[in-house]
């Protein structure tokens, strides 16, 4: 993870001066791993302070600057300027390093040239904070030298395009630099090790070396991925698992013996994992490292299923690494590649430079590709399928196989490859045993864990599976790969720098840069609620190197408005080549009310600007259809008519009216008891879906959403047909689009407060206008009809509060996300009106 300018801010500052020390140091207790984020301790004459940096080369550098301006390190002038240090260094966006007084941790007094061993946490407990003040510091020299060792040479070009530049001239240089990158840069073999392993919410029961090191030379490079880590509730709805640090520590104790190796970055989602490690010797050339998450669960946020991934450059080679967890059953196939596809799109990752677009997957040299897929075999029973595995008929079992399938029609991973199988299929297995399942289900054996890859110079040494482990009813699975790296020559390298400055040396006085667009009018027809529309152009550079972006209007703080995205919205052209930008329509929760009140319009002005050069201006409009998503309550209530068959003034002045209660005495004729739209997904649900397993936690498949979302706003309700899970997961984002929630939010502090207690919590219902009453109690009711048939639709009270406190009652609109002890207490609050009906 790499800490850029925005994402530090300083609480204090630390004076470098005579007294001042600064020194790595290794956490007792813990399992240390040369390369994971780095400990650093820091004394002066009054203070001590301790805390973490993130594994990379900004941290590098930061030592390596802090140790020159030390007083006694070697080369430093006696004259230069003082220098300060700020500490409590805050990271919002990806978590803030942790900061300690020196004293409340243990920490071990040196540096050891082996892993070592995980500790006893009894042998931990007994250390006391007098053991510190035998802590033997390091010298200045000492501290120097270890910060030297970690100097990034100039020859490391990933790092030198990883800084920060500004001005036109260092944007030429780099680009110039890609392009050259053959003159400069030679293939070297590195050994990787990816595995995947879907254990089934169980914690470790046996070592992983069969699987991660018996019977293969040591990797350079581990990719360890895992998927259903944890199965509980809690890691489902909060997010937090011991189950993390039992497999971290698993993984680590099962490394390869013969080597040594360094933590590059752990990344977590619920219960899917991914670890990355590389051997020692490797560290100093990774950098620009980061890491993602895409849930791909119920509303397309959850993360039960989803995807994880940390993408890195390796010398010169742009590597990302994915383990994803797709959605389950065998016909759900489609909703398989629905999850990839989703993950593939929405997988950004930020540059170092803020001046550069997010890369995606897409965008890198090498991809490799892990988890649990979970396509399964069709059009086979179970009984063929176990035979031709006994005859082991892999080939033939194959043809049968979805992932092929899908393959093969570019339905999913397009471009990428998969070796052999050559291994009997990795689900399902009774725990503890290499038996196929005996469950009441008996499902079908599968090859749901995979490895694919995509890229060049990528050779599969080995594709097989691990019938040792029995932790899991599935097996885990491990490929080796010879993947060829871009390596630096750093005299080529020097070479070819000098002669792009030599170049740019003659062209400095150059001509003002002009483009030119392929289009500058977009028309957007029939814009639907969170349905994507997308429309390109083309810029076309002339002979002068430019940038360009998208900028701001006067008095604005975007460059569009939030409807709309460029993408990418700035960039750099070299002489005579093109771009495509593409204009990315999408409306959501956010911009829906106001464009069916009227209020906002799909019409914008966009200004591309050339950096020493001309603005260009790019007119969007369009219309956007009125949708039952994103429109109050109270005004659905007075919408007898389909939305779409009401007038636009209708639809403006019912939307903008404001929010009645019964005290105002206002009525107006004829409204509905709760909206229309909210009865007919309710009443589907109540007639086909009470038994319905795992109802409200399966993401149904979009297109199924926008036939929904079409019924629902022209009213053709008799051609209404979708799967249980897709009307269950359009109520849920009903729900979420309402500008008030269900339970108002003047009144979400009260309910947070009587959260404990039925009958507060029934006289604050109490207060909510007519129509909020009306809908609050409705879905009770229907949710407890649900807990009747909980038998057969697996359903519980906490599911069912957890999944709908966080939809009825929000947080107020400007106010910060809530925190877990909110969370809990919006549970709490809905579980008391679902165990009680009076």
């Amino acid at each position: 993870m790499a800490i850029t300018g925005d994402d530090v801010s300083l609480d204090q500052i630390v004076p470098v001066s005579r007294d001042f020390t600064l020194e790595e140091v290794s956490p007792d207790g813990e399992l240390y791993i040369l390369g994971s984020d780095v400990t650093v301790q820091l004394d002066t004459a009054e203070l001590s302070l301790i805390f973490l940096l993130p594994f990379g080369s900004h941290t590098r550098m930061f030592l390596q600057e802090v140790a020159r301006v030390c007083p006694g390190a070697p080369g430093r002038s006696p004259s230069r300027p003082s220098h300060s240090v700020g500490t409590r260094l805050q990271v919002p966006r990806r978590g803030s390093p942790e900061l300690a007084e020196a004293g409340s941790s243990d920490f071990d007094d040196s540096w050891s040239d082996k892993r070592r061993p995980l500790m006893d946490p009894s042998s931990c407990a007994q250390d006391t904070p007098d053991s510190l003040l035998t802590r033997q510091n390091k010298s200045k020299c000492e501290i120097t030298d270890m910060v030297r060792s970690s100097t990034i040479m100039v020859s490391d070009k990933a790092h030198i395009l990883s800084m920060q530049k500004f001005g036109l001239r260092d944007t030429i240089v780099k680009s110039r630099l890609v392009q050259k990158e053959e003159d400069y840069t030679y293939i070297q073999n590195f050994r990787f090790f990816v595995g995947t392993y879907n254990v089934n919410g169980q914690s470790p029961k046996e070592g992983l070396r069969p699987w991660l090191s018996h019977g293969i030379p040591a990797p350079d490079v581990y990719c360890v991925g895992f998927q259903e880590l944890d199965l509980s509730k809690e890691a489902f709805f909060f997010h937090d698992t011991p189950k993390e640090e039992e497999w971290f520590k698993a993984v680590s104790e099962g490394l390869h013996p013969d080597a040594k190796y360094a933590k590059v970055k752990l990344v977590r989602l619920v219960g899917i994992m991914l670890l990355l490690y590389v051997k020692q010797e490797h560290a100093a050339h990774i950098s620009e490292v980061e890491a993602e998450t895409v849930g791909t669960g119920i509303m397309g946020r959850m993360g039960n299923k989803g995807g994880v991934a940390i993408r890195f450059q390796f010398h010169n080679t742009n590597i990302c690494v994915v383990n994803s967890h797709l959605a389950a059953h065998t016909e759900e196939y489609e909703r398989r590649n629905q999850d990839y596809k989703d993950i593939c799109s929405r997988m950004q990752f930020c540059q170092i430079d803020p001046g550069l677009p997010p890369l995606t997957i897409s965008k890198h040299d090498v991809i490799l590709w892990l988890g649990d897929l979970n396509y399964r075999i069709e059009e086979l029973d179970v009984e063929t399928v176990k035979n031709l595995i006994e005859e082991k008929d892999f080939q033939t079992l194959y043809a049968y196989d979805q992932l092929k399938t899908q393959m093969a029609t570019k339905a999913v991973f397009e471009g990428f490859i998969e070796g052999e199988l050559t291994f009997q299929p990795t689900y399902k297995y009774d725990t503890g045993s290499d038996d196929w399942d005996t469950s009441e289900k008996c499902r079908a054996p599968a090859w749901c864990d995979r490895v694919l890859w995509k890229g060049k110079n990528i050779t599969q040494l080995s594709y097989q599976s691990h019938m040792g482990l029995k932790t899991s009813d599935h097996k885990p699975v491990s490929s080796v790969f010879d993947i060829g790296v871009k390596v630096v020559n750093e005299e080529r390298y020097r070479k070819t720098l000098e002669e792009i400055v030599r170049s740019l040396d003659k062209m400095e006085n150059a001509n003002i840069p002009s483009v030119s667009l392929s289009k500058r009018e977009f028309c957007f027809q029939n814009v639907k609620y969170m349905q994507l529309q997308v429309q390109s152009f083309t810029i076309h550079n002339g002979q002068v190197p430019c940038q360009f972006e998208f900028i701001n209007k006067p008095d604005e703080k975007s460059y569009c408005k939030q409807w709309l995205n460029a993408n990418p919205s700035r960039g750099f052209l070299l002489p005579d080549s093109d771009i495509e930008i593409e204009l990315e329509l999408f409306v959501n929760k956010t911009t829906a009310t106001k464009l069916n009140s009227g209020e906002d319009k799909i019409e914008d002005i966009l200004v591309l600007h050339l950096d020493r050069g001309k603005d260009y201006f790019l007119s969007v409009s369009g219309n956007y259809l009125p949708s039952c998503f994103g429109s109050p309550i109270h005004t659905l209530c007075y919408m007898r008519e389909p939305i779409l068959d009401l007038p636009l003034e209708t639809i403006r002045e019912l939307t903008l009216m404001p929010l009645q209660t019964e005290d105002d005495g206002v009525q107006l004729e004829n409204p509905l008891g709760i909206p229309k739209e909210l009865c007919l997904m309710v009443d589907y649900l109540y007639q086909n879906a009470v038994q319905q397993e795992d109802l409200f936690q399966q993401p149904g498949l979009r297109s199924e959403f926008e036939h929904i979302r079409d019924c629902l706003d022209t009213g053709m309700i008799e051609s209404l047909s979708a799967s249980n899970h897709s009307v269950a997961e359009a109520l849920l984002l009903f729900l979420e689009s309402l500008p008030e929630p269900v339970i108002c939010y003047s009144t979400y502090h009260n309910c947070l407060e009587c959260s404990g207690n039925y009958t507060a919590s029934k006289q604050v219902i109490s207060t909510l206008p007519t129509f909020h009453q009306n809908v609050f109690n409705y879905l009770m009711a229907f949710l407890r009809e649900l807990l009747k048939k909980s038998a057969k639709n697996h359903l519980d009270e906490n599911i069912l509060a957890s999944i709908f406190g966080s939809l009825l009652l929000r947080n107020p609109a400007g106010h910060q996300k809530p925190d877990m002890a909110e969370k809990k207490k919006a549970q709490e609050f809905i579980h008391l009106f679902l165990c009680n009906s009076s």
